[in-house]
């Protein structure tokens, strides 16, 4: 198990480093480049020539990559153009906001998806299964934003049930020792706090969990069928265990490898698709806070935020690897 880890570990570094390079190259060859963005508008060629200067723009391609390679090591991705900060500073601040959403919004998904896609299974050819593949196929296809508007318009505007944005409401006053609303609310005792926090997150996680509700319920429907007709599922039936055994023991723990693949890969998904979301509902996490960069150029900190997705989403493969042995026996990782 060691060497695995450190094997997958090692194959880590060229992935990052293929990374590195392609964001690197991408800000150089945009139109106006770092120094255009910032510059001012009524900058003039020797402004921008002196910003370049300052910056290193001006020397050799293979110095300031190594450079810009030596800084990411150290998670340093220089100051965000919209607070003059540390990108770094900035992505800590906001992260606890987007991986509370993207937990709620796969928790959802998984409540809902899996029930959905086992039962729709276990009556195969029936009207549930027949709705629930059309409900499936809807969840995929409807785009993010679309379906955000939607949910603020009836939920929020109309019918007045949820908040419409932000993460708290304005007139609550609470401490946020963690910067994950629900769970700082619950430590400090401050139910309401809590309370205004959870509803804040029931339409964005909502919009945000479609897709891989859909997804994880058409997977795991795919996985129980190809279970249920097993030689030892028909033989725990035959003799006589309880259903719930059968169900639990024989049938969704062997239809669950393909399902843990699909959770940890729609777990980076999530965060890297916290973007639209947030920028809907107006919530204070990275997603909005990427989305504003790429609106002002602010190429600092749209590195830092593919980086660090793209590390984020390699660490999450290497747990799903991991979580295959616990899963099912039989599959061991040596």
């Amino acid at each position: 198990m060691l060497r695995f880890i450190l094997r997958r570990l090692l194959q880590m570094i060229p992935l990052l480093l293929g990374l590195s390079l392609l964001i690197f190259a991408w800000v150089r060859v945009l139109p106006g480049g770092p120094a255009q963005a910032l510059a001012n508008e009524d900058a003039t060629v020797a402004d921008i020539a002196a910003i370049e200067r300052s910056l290193g723009l001006d020397r050799p391609v293979y110095v300031q990559y190594l450079e810009f390679l030596g800084k990411a090591a150290r998670l340093d991705f220089g100051n965000s153009l919209q607070s003059n900060r540390p990108v770094t500073e900035e992505m800590i601040a906001r992260f606890p906001a987007s991986l509370e959403l993207s937990v709620c919004a796969l928790l959802l998904a998984i409540l809902v998806g899996v029930p959905l896609g086992y039962f729709a299974a276990r009556r195969y050819g029936s009207r549930l299964d027949k709705i629930s593949v059309f409900g499936s196929l809807l969840g995929i296809t409807i785009p993010v934003f679309f379906l955000a508007y939607l949910l603020k318009y009836v939920f929020a505007v109309k019918l007045g049930w949820l908040p419409t944005t932000g993460r708290l409401d304005a007139r609550i006053v609470a401490e946020h020792p963690t910067g994950f609303y629900v769970l700082d609310g619950i430590v400090t005792g401050n139910w309401p706090a809590a309370w205004s926090a959870l509803k804040h997150l029931v339409l964005p996680a909502i919009a945000l969990g479609t897709i891989p509700m859909a997804l994880i319920a058409r997977i795991t429907r795919a996985s129980v069928l190809d279970v249920v007709n097993e030689d030892y599922v028909r033989t725990a039936q035959a003799k006589g265990l309880y259903a719930s055994t059968i169900t639990f023991r024989h049938i969704l723990r062997n239809a669950l490898i393909p399902l843990v693949t699909i959770l940890g890969l729609q777990l980076g998904a999530l965060i890297s698709g916290t973007v639209l979301t947030e920028t809907v509902f107006s919530f204070s996490g990275v997603g909005r806070f990427v989305a504003n960069a790429i609106l002002v150029r602010d190429y600092p900190t749209i590195q830092g935020f593919v980086i660090v997705i793209g590390l984020l989403y390699v660490c999450v493969n290497l747990l799903v690897d991991l979580a295959y042995g616990l899963v099912d026996p039989r599959v061991r990782v040596h």
